[in-house]
């Protein structure tokens, strides 16, 4: 991408951070991670960075939550098939 609209923070880059992620196939918030830790020094500074955490922070705790729900689901249907009863 040759075009960058609200600054140049980008342009020095070999690629941009979104052309990265789509190419990856990364879901939003490891783009917006990518995002902020290719910008900081440029841009927003440790601003960025705290921002870069908090999407990390974010994205850890959704993931922790989707394998609780999935063992979970796990765990009834594997009760269901042994006639237990167990409803989540």
């Amino acid at each position: 991408m040759d075009v960058q609209i609200g600054g140049d923070h980008y342009k020095k880059l070999k690629i941009q951070p979104m052309e990265y992620s789509m190419a990856n196939n990364l879901d939003a918030c490891q783009h917006t991670a990518i995002k902020y830790v290719t910008r900081f020094r440029d841009k927003g500074g440790v601003a960025d960075l705290e921002k870069a955490k908090h999407v990390i922070d974010m994205l850890i705790e959704f993931e922790q939550k989707s394998k609780s729900e999935a063992a979970l689901e796990a765990l009834a249907r594997n009760a269901q098939e042994l006639g237990l009863g167990y409803e989540s």
